[in-house]
């Protein structure tokens, strides 16, 4: 029996608004945003087009060397697209990891904050799914591809919504 995610609706909020920070930045295309009062530039968001170019993104994530020495024997990891169009997910299946994303017409979820939350969970296999090993685990990955400011805005979200890190 696995613990109780008690975080995840808290980590849901924090990567939503996130989300929408990154949309802002992209819509003005200075990449600047007003965070909590400062100017913040956030860095360029990748968009996929299709589940090949996410596998693509995956597979070149995994293959980093910062992210082979922090993360050290990671399984393969096999993107997958998702019938339903509301929520990506992380799966294991015969021992290796499978994200499933959707491909709706909105193709919400083909974006690198939403393809990196689901690595997390391939990266962070501790229990509860969204505890404090993996909001760390994620906001530490996203600093270590998309780089420092993505980090320290998923950190501070995250203490914003009340979402514990390790």
């Amino acid at each position: 029996m696995s613990e109780r995610d008690a975080q995840r609706s808290k980590v849901y909020g924090a990567e939503e608004f996130a989300r929408t920070l990154f949309d802002r930045a992209a819509e003005h295309g200075s990449g600047v945003v007003d965070f909590f009062g400062t100017a913040l530039t956030l860095p360029p968001e990748a968009r996929f087009g299709s589940m090949a170019a996410v596998q693509r993104y995956v597979d070149q994530v995994l293959a980093l060397p910062t992210v082979r020495a922090r993360w050290p024997g990671l399984r393969p990891l096999t993107v997958r697209p998702r019938r339903g169009a509301k929520a990506a997910h992380y799966e294991v299946r015969d021992g290796d990891g499978v994200i499933a994303v959707p491909q709706s017409s909105t193709q919400w979820a083909l974006r690198e904050l939403v393809v990196l939350h689901e690595m997390a969970h391939h990266m962070c296999t501790t229990e509860p799914a969204h505890g404090p090993e993996f909001a760390s685990t994620f906001s530490e990955l996203a600093e270590t591809v998309m780089g420092p400011e993505a980090g320290l805005v998923l950190r501070v979200l995250y203490d914003k919504h009340g979402v514990r890190l390790r």
